[in-house]
């Protein structure tokens, strides 16, 4: 019998683009976490002397911080604690992985969608929170909750993980304080494992310490590196991380609320000083008609600036420079859409 293979249609040649554009971000962000793991093997326990970043890197409104590479954090002017919305789920997926270790190419256990669980959905949908269709007897891999979690930022299936995980919210809730405190986050503290809760609060250098965490995590850092996922009901879900895959942004979590404003915590790789350099932030506070736009500008920009020092160090900023910090990594655990109305959560 003599094969013949079909002849590619246009559709199909997009197909196959997609597919390997989709397989480059992955192949991106695993590299992102090699460097990660890399540096952490060769660095001694002291964190790596930096030069000070200037002032006019900084955004002008809110509040940033960043690591480069595996150097101490630096922490830009008016830091404080202030609401952090979906930012919180870094920390969400975070503990799961902990927990429930997953494998590259690994899919984990199922979960099982109860009548409770549409009901919470419900309710969530009706305050206009950032959700994925569900139905009862759904069954969703691990895997593919933390994808529901971490590209569309659902805020019913962080409820779920938490159930999950540790057998209340509540108990959940405990776990990422006590998570927070390990890390050396002395101010942070988490009130609900999806951000909308204001009372959710850290500061941008606090969560640079987290993200760090979690991106060395090989299928957190893929999931991030996604462009889209497919679940059973939802269907095909997107990343709200627009900036993926531009400008070197491997990752991570973008987030929103009326009191937050625009939050992004997030990962880029740029060539520094003639090598590739990981550049791990977060910007919180970014305000803007449409506070996910800002939250990705504002580290569209820092991350430029950072690259290239030569043009930040004769910008003028718009704000006043006020006091930078720079802190030193803490010891972590051994073992391990426009302007919404109050309480309203975007991704």
């Amino acid at each position: 019998m003599t094969y013949r293979e079909p002849a590619r249609t246009p559709t199909h040649r997009i197909r196959i683009r997609k597919i390997r554009a989709a397989g480059l971000l992955v192949v991106i962000a695993a590299i992102a976490a090699a460097f990660g793991y890399q540096s952490l093997a060769s660095s001694s326990s002291r964190p790596t002397p930096v030069e000070a970043l200037p002032g006019t890197v900084w955004p002008a409104l809110g509040q940033a911080a960043v690591q480069i590479g595996q150097s101490q954090i630096q922490a830009g002017p008016n830091q404080h604690r202030a609401p952090i919305a979906s930012v919180a789920k870094v920390m969400t997926a975070y503990l799961v992985l902990r927990h429930h270790p997953l494998r590259p190419g690994q899919d984990g256990p199922t979960i099982t969608l109860t009548n409770a669980d549409v009901a919470d959905t419900d309710r969530r949908r009706r305050q206009e929170e950032s959700v994925v269709s569900i139905t009862a007897g759904e069954q969703l891999t691990e895997r593919q909750a933390l994808q529901a979690l971490l590209l569309p930022s659902a805020n019913n299936i962080a409820a779920v993980l938490a159930r999950w995980d540790a057998g209340s919210a509540e108990r959940f809730v405990a776990r990422m304080n006590a998570t927070a405190r390990l890390l050396g986050m002395t101010h942070t503290r988490y009130t609900d494992p999806s951000g909308y809760d204001d009372a959710t609060v850290s500061t941008a250098a606090d969560q640079v310490r987290i993200v760090g965490r979690a991106m060395r995590l090989a299928v957190f850092a893929s999931i991030v590196a996604t462009p889209s996922a497919t679940l059973p009901i939802a269907g095909t879900v997107h990343n709200t991380n627009t900036l993926l895959g531009h400008n070197g942004f491997v990752g991570v979590k973008t987030g929103s609320t009326a009191a937050a404003g625009g939050c992004f915590a997030f990962r880029a790789i740029r060539w520094i000083d003639g090598k590739p350099t990981t550049i791990t932030g977060v910007v919180l506070g970014q305000p803007g008609h449409d506070q996910i736009l800002a939250g990705l500008a504002a580290a569209d920009a820092l991350v430029d600036r950072i690259a290239s020092p030569v043009r930040a160090r004769h910008q003028v900023r718009a704000m006043p420079d006020l006091q930078q910090r720079t802190l030193a990594p803490r010891p972590g655990p051994r073992s391990h859409r426009s302007r919404l109305p109050a309480h309203t959560q975007s991704p």
